[in-house]
């Protein structure tokens, strides 16, 4: 399995709502969204899609490479919502670090699951 920080997925999901300016969600690390967000309602806080995003570049354009530190906090976790009740899209933007991945992993395999069973009967 490719690390979540190694996958371009094929086309990009906006980071704010063109309908709100009252869309995007901040959280400086995995562990405060955990505190806020770990047990919320999968219904009312649909992820379905995320991305993990770490600079590739620096201001000037030079690449950036891995500096080997799996705690530094180099990269923006985004999961993009759906507030199904509401009809609501909100983004929230996590700062982590590839020390953070299996968490992560383990936060949203449940979400997984639930998400194939809004599309059942596929698999």
């Amino acid at each position: 399995m490719q690390h979540m920080w190694e996958v371009d997925h094929a086309y990009y999901c906006h980071g704010n709502n063109y309908y709100s300016n009252e869309c995007v969600f901040e959280f400086k690390s995995w562990q405060d969204y955990i505190a806020e967000m770990g047990d919320a309602d999968m219904d009312y806080n649909l992820i379905f899609r995320w991305d993990w995003k770490e600079p590739k570049e620096d201001d000037d354009g030079n690449p950036i490479v891995f500096n080997g530190d799996v705690n530094y906090r180099n990269a923006i976790l985004q999961f993009s919502i759906m507030h199904q009740r509401k009809g609501r899209y909100v983004v929230n933007l996590i700062e982590v670090c590839r020390a953070d991945e299996p968490a992560v992993l383990e936060y949203l395999k449940p979400r997984w699951e639930y998400m194939k069973a809004l599309w059942s009967p596929f698999e």
